[in-house]
């Protein structure tokens, strides 16, 4: 009697501890009572009744990522290519997500489909390979409308990959080595250009500096004779002044004229004009040297 007394006590004991549950942090419980929904448990302490209320669903409100495979989809141009996307979703009520759909992951993988074909059919191939983040923010706005009513918030949407045919990923790969050498043609002319234009540049700045230089000497030396030439007027000015200054006879002009006689003598003149005065004082000066000879 006293076994069976213990047993009851031992049975009714783990029944109780088997109804009290704590619920995790981020994660809810959705708690169904004689079949039907009763209530969500949040983070904390709860207890159920026995044998009346179940755990329907334990939910973890993370945000989930999900990769999905690549789906094929064809263009405007007709081209058809492989694209995989990343859906990041975060569930915002267990119970929608719970009775809502019956496998949401699922449903939201399918969706994701249509909705990748729906959009990328109205696009041609160079404004796909482009248009990622156009693509993406559409995509998660529709998906992020479908789902609200499963409890789910879509937060972005991500193309993984996009994969075109391997004949047009060679002809794009040929395109950009066409352009890249087409650029590199272009820097190359490009830099002849500018040495050309720097050479120039140079030349010119030499001649400039050259004309500079011989408009300086010439400037230097026209300088130079002009001070000379006034420097020779001075001093005949000079000269005059001190003979007006000393009052010579007229002995001492007549002899300074038979001077400047002599001084024009040697020029390369072939008529000289001589005044009477200095052909007498030119035979008084023959006469002098006579006598001194003799």
């Amino acid at each position: 009697m006293l076994e069976m007394l213990l047993l009851i006590v031992f049975i009714a004991i783990f029944i109780v501890a088997s109804c009290v549950k704590v619920v995790p942090q981020a994660h809810a419980f959705v708690i169904e009572r004689l079949g039907s929904y009763h209530a969500t448990w949040s983070t904390g302490l709860h207890a159920k009744i026995p044998f009346i209320d179940k755990i329907a669903k334990r939910v973890s409100l993370k945000e989930k990522v999900v990769d999905f495979p690549p789906q094929p989809v064809i263009t405007k141009d007709n081209v058809t290519m492989q694209i995989d996307t990343i859906v990041y979703f975060q569930i915002t009520d267990p119970k929608l997500y719970t009775y809502g759909v019956e496998n949401p992951i699922f449903a939201i993988e399918n969706l994701t489909a249509t909705t990748l074909r729906n959009i990328i059919g109205d696009l041609e191939l160079d404004h796909t390979l482009t248009s990622r983040d156009v693509i993406n923010t559409k995509i998660r706005a529709i998906l992020d409308k479908a789902t609200d009513p499963w409890g789910i918030k879509v937060n972005r949407v991500e193309l993984k990959n996009i994969l075109p045919p391997r004949e047009i990923q060679d002809a794009m790969e040929k395109q950009m080595k066409a352009e890249r050498e087409r650029r590199a043609k272009i820097l190359d002319a490009e830099g002849e250009k500018r040495s050309e234009i720097l050479i120039a540049e140079g030349h010119k700045e030499a001649a400039i500096l050259k004309a500079d230089a011989i408009k300086e000497t010439k400037i230097r030396e026209a300088e130079g004779e002009a001070q000379a030439i006034l420097s020779v007027q001075k001093a005949y000015a000079d000269s005059i002044k001190l003979l007006n200054e000393a009052n010579p006879s007229e002995k001492v002009i007549s002899l300074k004229s038979l001077e400047a006689f002599g001084k024009a003598a040697d020029g390369k003149a072939t008529k000289i004009i001589i005044p009477s005065e200095i052909q007498s004082l030119a035979g008084l000066a023959v006469s002098v040297k006579e006598l001194l000879e003799d």
